[in-house]
């Protein structure tokens, strides 16, 4: 089959496209799956560079998200037969993540255990449903699974450009929110309020955290006046401390990541001061995929991709995920 692998970790460059790789071998409990669509994270990028800690069983083929279609049913497999459609939730509780600690995406066939098996609907597309696992799941788990965002609601979205980004930002326009919207070039902004951003910034040329204060009014102590309701801010960095300040009294400051630094500089006096809530959400559950896709099939929602690219031009995919050149998702169609 054809796949891509990495055998050793480093640059992009170290992921090799193989014509013909060996194909996977059905075991008891799993499913063999023709891959259609498989969709790129930053952790992927992580993935081929090496992470400290995490000892990856190399050669591996990358790729957490992926949908397709059943192949070959192994022994003890039931409820699922050759030709049924289905997501894959990239999480094997006893192994770990599809395209670190086994096989993933990049290739025309994956090996699945069956209880990482999730029903597509008709009226999802292959590429909308591999679109969702690690971005949109995020998203909806700590959006709507944790209930921190209500109708009329002044939400500040950062990195709102990228996957989990898109996804905030659609999740919490369907929940009726005032959306403000943070990205690092003119082109994204403009996608963005193309998206239904209420509000864009630039924050390679603005600070965001003074724009919301002017706009909204500085957050007061002794009221509830001033700010925004709601900080998604999956960021970190240098990021964290202006969250604080625009951040109104009583208001929540969401994290489900930290892509700029997970060590920010802390300042303690705005988050009792303000009575800031500080809530973190992890990872995703079949339930919030099974209802992103649901709300794909009626309609609600559509999963914002890029590009779509053949598996030949994977690595050019992923580079547009590391150098940050890319608006929502890349997906790829082995």
């Amino acid at each position: 089959m054809r796949a891509v692998v990495l055998k050793s970790h480093g640059p992009l460059d170290n992921l090799e496209y193989i014509a013909d790789y060996r194909d996977p071998t059905i075991k008891e409990g799993h499913v063999i799956l023709r891959t259609r669509a498989t969709s790129f994270n930053y952790h992927d990028v992580f993935t081929v560079r090496g992470m400290p800690g995490i000892k990856v069983p190399l050669p591996v083929i990358i790729g957490l998200d992926l949908a397709g279609e059943i192949l070959e049913v192994g022994p003890g497999v039931e409820g699922w037969k050759v030709g049924d459609r289905v997501l894959v939730n990239p999480l094997d509780p006893k192994i770990g993540l599809m395209g670190e600690m086994m096989d993933g995406g990049l290739a025309e066939k994956c090996l699945v255990n069956q209880k990482q098996l999730i029903r597509m609907p008709d009226g999802v597309t292959f590429e909308e449903a591999c679109a969702l696992p690690v971005a949109y799941g995020t998203a909806h788990r700590m959006i709507v699974t944790h209930n921190t965002i209500k109708k009329g609601d002044k939400v500040l979205v950062l990195g709102a450009s990228g996957g989990v980004g898109t996804g905030c930002v659609l999740l919490a326009k369907m929940l009726g929110a005032e959306v403000i919207a943070c990205a690092s070039s003119d082109d994204k902004i403009q996608r963005l309020k193309d998206l239904g951003a209420d509000h864009v910034i630039n924050y390679k040329t603005t600070d965001f955290s003074k724009w919301v204060n002017e706009k909204f009014g500085k957050p007061q102590r002794r009221s509830y006046e001033g700010g925004v309701d709601v900080v998604i801010n999956f960021t970190g960095g240098d990021t964290w401390a202006p969250s604080l300040k625009c951040t109104k009294r009583g208001g929540s400051i969401l994290t489900c990541g930290a892509t700029a630094g997970f060590d920010p500089k802390e300042d303690l006096r705005y988050i009792w001061s303000f009575e800031l809530n500080i809530k973190g959400s992890n990872s995703f559950y079949n339930e919030n995929l099974s209802a992103l896709m649901d709300m794909i099939q009626k309609g609600e929602m559509k999963p914002v991709i890029d590009v779509v690219l053949p598996l030949e031009k994977a690595k050019e995919g992923l580079a547009l995920i590391e150098n940050r050149e890319v608006f929502g998702k890349v997906v790829v169609t082995p």
